[in-house]
């Protein structure tokens, strides 16, 4: 019998084997493959040749399902007028792809439809330096439903540009850039203007001349949403792209992002704050020497737990949770140009409770403090991105206050640890 079984496990380890990277999607109620196939499974079939699918290949799947993210309507769409763009999610990774349409009847399709696209038969193929999926009439794109809530991953230049592929074709929110040079007056959207955070890591901005909003004054700087696609410059070396949708995808136009921000928290190692209350070198007085000049973590640590901590890149900040004094990520050093912006990327720690924090600037070297913007107490298991909007002139410096409110007692007192990284500040 333990003969048998071992028979037994042995061929299914060998079918496993066989099956490559692809996963089966085996609907085991019903004892057959599913007929579905995800993104992140399909974009691993493409190994620098286009590839035609077949069920052979999908392990019997034929069709993929995801929600539109591209904008016919806006006329700024990867691949042209007849293209849309779906993304999925699985087992918690978002992916994309570009699918231009040909021939037959399309159902009219908008940001938030459901839709379920018959790949059979299509080709997987690269064209700019954008992965495609060829072939495919409208009439093989069936709408489900509509009004879906569509998420746009919020990251920086540097994150998307270290892993392009992982968001090539998909919805991306970018914070903590600028265009650059500044714009002039009459500089409008139409064409590729160069988008760079302070540490001069750039990104293509792509506008279409027939875009709807192609004619309209490019900002110097915003939170631009659009869709991230792996292009190509005239040298055909890649050069990532951003597209918006609309006008409306430049949201919170401000002054140009300050030199060597946004901060990031990444040039020292974590070991560096590794205690949250330290008063010895390397970091008298919980002083920390960053890339963009010294601040103060007290009652704070460098994290780096992934899924845990909310950060990009290597590492962000943790706040201490449970206190009855305030924690506080404080700029040492002034700008000398006001602000505009500031934006910041936030989460709760692991599944802790969330916490109350509030934005405050100093103009007096940090002998008193203001505050800016509403007080936060929405911190989840997430991580996200927020924009204060103000108008300060002169010398300023910033900080971020986690408020003391004692042992985390839910529902009645929240205080757990908060997660921060990519502070971003704006000139005025």
């Amino acid at each position: 019998m333990k003969l048998r079984i071992l028979s037994h496990l042995s061929a299914l380890l060998l079918t496993i084997g066989t099956a490559g990277c692809l996963e089966k999607n085996l609907d085991y109620a019903a004892g057959a493959p599913s007929p579905n196939v995800s993104l992140e499974d399909l974009r691993r079939l493409y190994q620098g040749s286009n590839v035609v699918l077949e069920p052979g290949q999908l392990s019997g799947a034929h069709q993929v399902v995801g929600l539109v993210i591209s904008d016919a309507a806006g006329g700024n769409v990867p691949g042209g007028p007849n293209t849309i763009v779906v993304q999925n999610k699985r087992r918690g990774v978002i992916r994309g792809i570009v699918i231009p349409l040909s021939g037959g009847t399309a159902p009219a399709l908008a940001v938030g439809d459901s839709v379920v696209v018959d790949i059979k038969g299509a080709t997987l193929a690269k064209s700019a330096g954008a992965l495609r999926l060829e072939g495919i009439s409208a009439d093989r794109v069936r709408k489900v439903n509509s009004g879906n809530a569509v998420t746009a991953r919020d990251i920086n230049i540097s994150t998307l540009l270290a892993d392009m592929n992982a968001y090539d074709g998909t919805l991306v929110r970018i914070t903590g850039a600028s265009i650059t040079p500044l714009p002039v007056s009459g500089t409008t959207y139409a064409g590729d203007k160069t988008l760079a955070d302070g540490a001069n890591n750039k990104l293509a901005l792509h506008t279409e001349s027939a875009a709807a909003f192609a004619t309209r004054r490019l900002p110097a700087s915003a939170t631009f949403v659009g869709i991230a696609v792996a292009g190509l410059d005239a040298s055909l070396a890649p050069a990532p792209q951003l597209w918006l949708r609309t006008a409306a995808d430049a949201v919170d136009p401000s002054g140009p992002i300050y030199t060597g921000f946004p901060e990031s928290f990444e040039a020292v190692p974590q070991t560096t704050k590794g205690s949250y209350d330290m008063n010895t070198a390397p970091v008298p007085d919980n002083t920390v020497q960053f890339g963009t000049g010294r601040w103060k973590l007290y009652q704070a640590i460098l994290g780096n737990t992934s899924g845990r901590d909310r950060y990009t890149g290597a590492q962000g900040i943790r706040l201490q949770q449970g206190l009855s004094v305030p924690a506080v990520v404080e700029m040492k050093f002034d700008l000398p140009n006001g602000a505009t912006k500031v934006t910041l990327l936030y989460g709760a720690y692991y599944t802790d409770a969330a916490s109350s924090w509030k934005l405050e600037y100093s103009q007096d070297q940090g002998a008193t403090w203001k505050q800016t913007g509403p007080t936060i107490t929405d911190a989840g298991n997430w991580q996200r991105t927020i924009t204060f909007l103000m108008n300060i002139s002169g010398p300023v410096r910033f900080r971020i206050n986690k408020l003391g409110l004692g042992a985390s007692s839910p529902p009645t007192v929240l205080n757990g640890r908060l997660g921060l990284d990519d502070i971003a500040v704006y000139e005025n």
